[in-house]
Protein backbone atom coordinates (compact mmCIF):
# COMPACT_ATOMS: atom_id res chain seq x y z
CA UNK A 1 0.00 0.00 0.00
CA UNK A 2 1.80 3.54 -1.23
CA UNK A 3 1.68 5.68 2.14
CA UNK A 4 -0.36 8.79 1.81
CA UNK A 5 1.18 11.44 2.73
CA UNK A 6 4.84 12.28 5.48
CA UNK A 7 4.58 13.85 8.29
CA UNK A 8 7.28 14.94 10.99
CA UNK A 9 6.81 14.69 14.46
CA UNK A 10 9.05 17.01 16.75
CA UNK A 11 8.39 16.24 20.02
CA UNK A 12 10.58 15.47 22.82
CA UNK A 13 8.29 13.45 25.25
CA UNK A 14 9.35 9.44 24.27
CA UNK A 15 6.09 7.91 25.12
CA UNK A 16 3.68 10.87 23.77
CA UNK A 17 6.36 10.36 20.40
CA UNK A 18 6.18 6.52 20.30
CA UNK A 19 2.14 7.15 20.59
CA UNK A 20 1.55 9.56 17.96
CA UNK A 21 4.17 7.36 15.08
CA UNK A 22 2.13 4.53 15.52
CA UNK A 23 -0.82 5.54 15.35
CA UNK A 24 -0.21 7.33 12.37
CA UNK A 25 1.80 4.28 10.76
CA UNK A 26 -1.69 2.51 11.56
CA UNK A 27 -3.12 5.07 9.52
CA UNK A 28 -0.73 4.47 6.18
CA UNK A 29 1.05 7.60 7.06
CA UNK A 30 5.10 7.83 6.61
CA UNK A 31 6.21 9.30 10.19
CA UNK A 32 9.58 10.79 10.95
CA UNK A 33 10.97 11.47 14.10
CA UNK A 34 12.57 14.28 15.88
CA UNK A 35 13.17 15.22 19.92
CA UNK A 36 14.66 18.28 19.80
CA UNK A 37 13.73 21.57 17.86
CA UNK A 38 17.44 21.13 16.02
CA UNK A 39 17.08 17.82 14.45
CA UNK A 40 13.39 18.77 13.08
CA UNK A 41 14.68 21.78 11.40
CA UNK A 42 17.24 19.45 9.42
CA UNK A 43 14.80 16.46 8.80
CA UNK A 44 12.26 19.08 7.34
CA UNK A 45 15.08 20.48 5.09
CA UNK A 46 15.95 17.25 3.87
CA UNK A 47 12.47 15.40 3.49
CA UNK A 48 10.38 18.29 2.96
CA UNK A 49 7.41 16.48 4.40
CA UNK A 50 3.41 17.21 3.85
CA UNK A 51 2.81 18.09 7.26
CA UNK A 52 4.70 19.30 10.74
CA UNK A 53 3.60 17.83 13.78
CA UNK A 54 5.35 20.36 16.66
CA UNK A 55 5.68 20.58 20.31
CA UNK A 56 6.43 24.24 21.57
CA UNK A 57 7.95 23.27 24.99
CA UNK A 58 11.24 21.33 24.10
CA UNK A 59 14.80 21.09 25.29
CA UNK A 60 16.86 23.23 22.68
CA UNK A 61 14.76 26.00 21.84
CA UNK A 62 11.49 27.14 21.68
CA UNK A 63 9.03 26.00 19.34
CA UNK A 64 7.43 28.91 18.75
CA UNK A 65 11.52 29.55 17.42
CA UNK A 66 10.90 26.54 15.44
CA UNK A 67 7.93 28.08 13.56
CA UNK A 68 9.56 31.47 13.08
CA UNK A 69 12.58 29.51 10.98
CA UNK A 70 10.61 27.08 9.35
CA UNK A 71 8.46 30.24 8.11
CA UNK A 72 11.48 31.58 6.81
CA UNK A 73 11.84 29.44 3.70
CA UNK A 74 8.77 26.49 4.22
CA UNK A 75 5.34 26.81 3.97
CA UNK A 76 5.05 23.37 5.07
CA UNK A 77 1.24 23.01 7.78
CA UNK A 78 2.36 23.39 11.02
CA UNK A 79 0.05 21.68 13.55
CA UNK A 80 1.18 22.53 16.85
CA UNK A 81 0.79 19.91 19.67
CA UNK A 82 1.56 21.56 23.40
CA UNK A 83 0.46 21.23 27.05
CA UNK A 84 0.49 25.33 26.46
CA UNK A 85 -3.06 26.35 27.18
CA UNK A 86 -2.42 29.88 27.83
CA UNK A 87 -4.69 31.77 24.73
CA UNK A 88 -2.13 34.09 23.90
CA UNK A 89 0.51 31.32 23.36
CA UNK A 90 -2.15 29.52 20.98
CA UNK A 91 -2.67 32.99 19.25
CA UNK A 92 1.06 33.80 18.85
CA UNK A 93 1.85 30.35 17.47
CA UNK A 94 -1.07 30.98 14.82
CA UNK A 95 -0.17 34.33 13.87
CA UNK A 96 3.56 33.45 13.17
CA UNK A 97 2.38 30.84 11.04
CA UNK A 98 0.55 27.41 12.73
CA UNK A 99 -1.74 26.21 10.70
CA UNK A 100 -3.67 24.95 13.92
CA UNK A 101 -3.23 23.84 17.81
CA UNK A 102 -4.37 20.87 19.56
CA UNK A 103 -4.08 21.29 23.23
CA UNK A 104 -2.67 17.70 24.78
CA UNK A 105 -4.66 15.76 26.02
CA UNK A 106 -5.71 15.05 23.09
CA UNK A 107 -7.84 12.47 21.13
CA UNK A 108 -6.50 9.93 18.52
CA UNK A 109 -9.64 11.06 16.08
CA UNK A 110 -9.18 14.28 16.32
CA UNK A 111 -5.51 14.31 15.65
CA UNK A 112 -6.13 12.69 12.24
CA UNK A 113 -9.03 15.40 11.48
CA UNK A 114 -6.84 18.08 12.08
CA UNK A 115 -4.10 16.68 9.74
CA UNK A 116 -6.94 15.69 7.01
CA UNK A 117 -7.78 19.03 7.05
CA UNK A 118 -4.05 20.45 7.07
CA UNK A 119 -3.48 18.32 3.91
CA UNK A 120 -6.47 19.20 2.08
CA UNK A 121 -6.17 23.04 2.65
CA UNK A 122 -2.10 22.57 1.18
CA UNK A 123 -3.19 20.61 -1.90
CA UNK A 124 -5.85 23.43 -2.63
CA UNK A 125 -3.17 25.98 -2.70
CA UNK A 126 -0.34 24.68 -4.38
CA UNK A 127 -2.82 23.00 -6.62
CA UNK A 128 -3.70 27.10 -7.06
CA UNK A 129 -7.49 26.10 -6.57
CA UNK A 130 -8.34 27.69 -3.58
CA UNK A 131 -8.54 31.04 -5.72
CA UNK A 132 -10.76 29.91 -7.95
CA UNK A 133 -13.66 28.19 -5.21
CA UNK A 134 -16.90 28.64 -6.06
CA UNK A 135 -18.86 27.84 -3.22
CA UNK A 136 -19.02 26.38 0.48
CA UNK A 137 -21.51 23.84 1.86
CA UNK A 138 -21.72 22.47 4.85
CA UNK A 139 -25.34 21.60 5.95
CA UNK A 140 -27.90 23.69 4.90
CA UNK A 141 -25.68 26.72 4.73
CA UNK A 142 -24.12 27.69 1.12
CA UNK A 143 -21.71 30.54 0.51
CA UNK A 144 -21.56 31.03 -3.17
CA UNK A 145 -17.98 33.07 -3.64
CA UNK A 146 -18.82 33.78 -6.93
CA UNK A 147 -22.14 34.82 -6.87
CA UNK A 148 -21.50 36.64 -3.82
CA UNK A 149 -24.74 34.49 -2.28
CA UNK A 150 -25.80 33.03 1.13
CA UNK A 151 -28.18 30.71 1.26
CA UNK A 152 -29.53 28.55 4.01
CA UNK A 153 -32.18 26.20 3.52
CA UNK A 154 -32.33 27.58 0.14
CA UNK A 155 -33.58 31.18 1.38
CA UNK A 156 -31.40 34.23 0.65
CA UNK A 157 -29.31 35.59 3.72
CA UNK A 158 -28.98 39.14 3.22
CA UNK A 159 -25.48 40.15 4.91
CA UNK A 160 -23.37 43.58 4.78
CA UNK A 161 -20.15 44.18 2.46
CA UNK A 162 -18.18 43.18 5.30
CA UNK A 163 -20.11 40.37 6.48
CA UNK A 164 -20.00 38.22 3.45
CA UNK A 165 -16.00 39.17 3.27
CA UNK A 166 -15.52 37.56 7.05
CA UNK A 167 -17.81 34.44 6.15
CA UNK A 168 -16.19 33.82 2.96
CA UNK A 169 -12.71 34.32 4.74
CA UNK A 170 -14.04 31.46 7.46
CA UNK A 171 -15.53 29.24 4.30
CA UNK A 172 -12.39 29.35 2.54
CA UNK A 173 -10.04 28.06 5.63
CA UNK A 174 -12.73 25.94 7.21
CA UNK A 175 -11.87 23.70 9.27
CA UNK A 176 -8.67 26.08 10.63
CA UNK A 177 -8.34 28.84 13.57
CA UNK A 178 -8.10 32.27 12.20
CA UNK A 179 -6.91 34.46 15.00
CA UNK A 180 -8.55 37.66 15.26
CA UNK A 181 -5.21 39.32 14.33
CA UNK A 182 -5.44 37.15 10.99
CA UNK A 183 -9.09 38.19 9.92
CA UNK A 184 -9.02 41.71 11.25
CA UNK A 185 -5.79 42.41 9.12
CA UNK A 186 -7.15 40.74 5.81
CA UNK A 187 -10.69 42.69 6.28
CA UNK A 188 -9.46 45.43 7.57
CA UNK A 189 -5.86 46.40 6.41
CA UNK A 190 -2.81 45.73 8.12
CA UNK A 191 -3.22 49.18 10.09
CA UNK A 192 -6.42 48.17 11.95
CA UNK A 193 -6.57 49.32 15.23
CA UNK A 194 -5.73 46.19 17.85
CA UNK A 195 -9.57 46.22 18.97
CA UNK A 196 -11.77 43.29 17.64
CA UNK A 197 -14.80 44.90 18.78
CA UNK A 198 -15.76 45.74 15.70
CA UNK A 199 -14.94 41.86 14.55
CA UNK A 200 -16.57 40.66 17.47
CA UNK A 201 -20.07 42.72 16.32
CA UNK A 202 -19.82 41.74 13.16
CA UNK A 203 -19.54 38.27 13.93
CA UNK A 204 -22.56 38.25 15.90
CA UNK A 205 -24.59 39.64 13.20
CA UNK A 206 -23.37 36.87 11.23
CA UNK A 207 -24.44 34.66 13.83
CA UNK A 208 -27.94 35.84 14.33
CA UNK A 209 -28.73 35.23 10.40
CA UNK A 210 -27.06 31.82 10.01
CA UNK A 211 -27.22 30.13 13.34
CA UNK A 212 -30.55 28.44 14.50
CA UNK A 213 -29.43 29.24 17.94
CA UNK A 214 -26.23 31.16 17.87
CA UNK A 215 -26.12 30.91 21.62
CA UNK A 216 -24.68 26.81 20.23
CA UNK A 217 -23.76 27.31 16.78
CA UNK A 218 -23.52 24.96 14.45
CA UNK A 219 -21.26 27.02 11.43
CA UNK A 220 -19.32 29.30 13.34
CA UNK A 221 -17.32 28.71 16.36
CA UNK A 222 -15.41 30.75 18.73
CA UNK A 223 -11.71 29.39 20.12
CA UNK A 224 -12.17 31.48 22.74
CA UNK A 225 -9.18 34.74 23.63
CA UNK A 226 -7.97 32.95 20.22
CA UNK A 227 -10.36 33.73 17.22
CA UNK A 228 -12.76 31.96 14.76
CA UNK A 229 -13.28 28.32 13.63
CA UNK A 230 -15.50 27.76 10.69
CA UNK A 231 -17.30 23.98 10.57
CA UNK A 232 -15.56 21.96 7.91
CA UNK A 233 -17.49 21.93 4.91
CA UNK A 234 -17.39 20.55 1.28
CA UNK A 235 -15.71 23.04 -1.37
CA UNK A 236 -16.77 23.11 -4.92
CA UNK A 237 -15.03 24.78 -8.42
Amino acid sequence: MIPKSSVLLIEDEENIRSFIATTLKNQNYKITTASCGTEGLHLCASLCPDVVLLDLGLPDMDGIDVIKKLREWSCVPIIVISARTHEQEKAKALDLGADDYITKPFGTVELLARIRTSLRHSNQLNAGNNAGLLAYHHGDLVVNYEKHLVTLKGEMIHLTQIEFKLLSLLAKNSGKVLTYSYIMEKIWGPYVDNNNQILRVNMANIRRKIEKNPAAPEHVFTEIGIGYRMAEGDQSL
